[in-house]
């Protein structure tokens, strides 16, 4: 009789195995509550400092204060004649012209029940000098401009102020060069200037006027 080898075959386990499972506790937390209503009352504090914030903040181009819109308040506003020092004729049309347009850049007349009054000083600076020629190769014009708001008539003040800006150009060699390069920076100046003057009074009306 020949001998056989019977190999028994070993069937895996109908069981799954569960390796390293961890359940949630179900116990409660006992420093949990503590910290969610601390934060609970950060998040309703900060809602209600958002709250009277947002009544506090008044659009820049929205109503003023006394509901006429704030870009009909501007283009009220009759710009005078800059006082500015001699030779500077030509930079007073710039700053005046600027401002004309940006208080009421449509281009349609408006009746005025404001006046600007506008005072202009400058320094030039020169902070690069060739040391062999003893020339300036660049040249920085720094203005000033105080303006005052007032009404018509003149009996009450809106507000008044002053604005600073700066703008800097290349002195060449040829004169012509350096004399367009010093209008052009003119140019920029009194736009820089007349943007900040701009801004300032649209907020001076949306809280005054």
């Amino acid at each position: 009789m020949s001998s056989r080898k019977i190999v028994e075959s070993v069937r895996p386990s109908a069981e799954p195995k569960i390796v390293g499972s961890v359940r949630p506790s179900t116990e409660p937390n006992p420093g949990a509550g503590p910290h969610i209503v601390a934060r609970a009352l950060r998040v309703a504090a900060a809602l209600g400092l958002a709250a009277a914030l947002s009544a506090c903040f008044r659009p820049l181009y929205g109503p003023s204060a006394s509901g006429v819109p704030v870009p009909a308040v501007l283009a009220a506003i009759e710009v005078e004649e800059v006082t500015v020092p001699p030779a500077f004729e030509r930079f007073s049309h710039y700053l005046r012209s600027e401002l004309v347009y940006d208080l009421n850049g449509s281009g349609l007349p408006a009746e005025k029940r404001y006046r600007l009054a506008l005072a202009f000083a400058s320094r030039l600076e020169t902070p690069i000098v060739d040391t062999a020629t003893g020339r300036a190769q660049s040249a920085t014009l720094v203005g000033d401009v105080t303006y005052t708001l007032k009404s018509l008539d003149g009996t009450k003040t809106v507000t008044t102020g002053k604005v600073t800006s700066a703008a800097s150009y290349d002195r060449n060699v040829q004169r012509f060069a350096t004399v367009r390069a010093a209008r052009d920076a003119e140019i920029r100046l009194a736009r820089e200037l007349a943007d900040q003057i701009r801004t300032r009074l649209a907020v001076a009306v949306a809280n005054q006027v």
